[in-house]
């Protein structure tokens, strides 16, 4: 982790919140009590920022400094607005595609989605306030530089970001095995969102019963499943495939 893009210390990172710093994700001590910790944690959940417990072995190695249980990432990039984008991008005349993030959680995964998203023109990517990976150093740099040139969305859950595309005229279209469609029996040459599931966990199954449509990969090997990012590439240059 990047140094600069890191606060640590229970006060500073609430000063840093209330001062309205874009702040990815939080790092706090498992186990940690007083009066000031209780207020980090209220003024996180508050502001639905991105938290989680760790050991204080985990908190050492980010930072020599006295970080009193705490410390958090800012993100190099500022976020858009889910509703402004999509209207944009609507506006703008060209066929949307859009990428949806549902708790991908390794930074480095996620670098290098944005890395294949910004190759193949995707208009944004959504991901979820809570359980996504951090916009971190890694992350730029498995992007090769990508996270500046592709609009990111944090959203509560992932569920609105879904309804609010259907309410938009864009398709949703979720990877999972579970189905018999594969990605060539799908029309990706229209208005699209892609939604692509946690490393272990896959598509969250409610997320599953609202999109449009549900595609796999055809597999002829032993092993059932590909890593997200080299699947996500084949999800995006099939529609790119389909478009030209």
């Amino acid at each position: 982790m990047e140094k600069e893009h890191q606060i640590f210390g229970i006060r500073a990172i609430i000063e840093a919140i209330q001062a309205g710093k874009e702040i990815d994700k939080v790092f706090v001590q498992k186990e940690a009590q007083g009066e000031l910790m209780r207020d980090l944690m209220k003024v996180l959940k508050r502001n639905s920022i991105n938290f989680s417990y760790v050991p204080v072995e985990k908190l050492n190695r980010l930072t020599p400094n006295n970080h009193q249980g705490a410390v958090a990432t800012i993100a190099p990039v500022s976020f858009h607005d889910l509703e402004t984008l999509v209207e944009q991008v609507l506006e703008s005349g060209k066929t949307p595609l859009f990428l949806v993030l549902d708790q991908i959680s390794d930074a480095r995964n996620f670098g290098a989605i944005i890395r294949t998203a910004e190759c193949t023109g995707v208009d944004g990517i959504i991901v979820q306030k809570q359980g996504s990976a951090p916009v971190n150093g890694d992350t730029v740099k498995t992007s090769a530089g990508a996270v500046f040139n592709v609009p990111i969305c944090k959203v509560e859950h992932i569920k609105d970001a879904i309804f609010h595309f259907q309410g938009s005229g864009i398709k949703t279209v979720a990877a999972t095995e579970k189905t018999d469609d594969t990605i060539y029996d799908i029309n990706f040459n229209e208005p699209l969102a892609i939604i692509m599931g946690s490393e272990d966990r896959g598509v969250n199954p409610s997320v599953l019963k609202i999109v449009d449509n549900k595609a796999k990969l055809p597999m002829f090997g032993s092993i059932s499943s590909l890593n997200v990012s080299v699947a996500c590439g084949a999800f995006l240059y099939e529609t790119v495939r389909q478009r030209r």
